[in-house]
């Protein structure tokens, strides 16, 4: 293993020595777990972290093994979707939206 000498403002190595005191680690140890998480060459991309960000506050979840089976037997083509609206008959969306909108003043 090799060795730095880092010299560091002294505010800034007591906020070091802070942190390394509230994780309970060697001011040492935990500067060298900084820059291996920094500057490792497997890092994720923005998307993974992100996804994983919210993974973690539990607002992303993968789909179980049903939810995908039953996802996957749920396809359309675009000529099936098209067609089954094509068939409903009555005002098209937009012209109801108009409707009750009501007049422009």
């Amino acid at each position: 293993m090799s060795q730095l000498l880092l010299e560091l403002p002294p505010e800034l190595f007591e906020r070091l020595r802070r942190e390394a005191d509230r994780v309970g680690k060697p001011v040492e140890t935990l500067a060298s777990e900084w820059l291996s998480e920094r500057l490792r060459l497997d890092k994720p991309s923005e998307r993974e972290r992100a996804r994983a960000v919210l993974r973690e506050a539990g607002l992303l979840t993968e789909l179980g093994p049903e939810l995908k089976r039953r996802a996957n037997e749920a396809t359309s083509s675009l000529e099936e979707v098209s067609a089954a609206l094509s068939r409903t008959g009555g005002k098209p969306l937009s012209e109801i939206v108009i409707e009750q909108r009501g007049p422009k003043e």
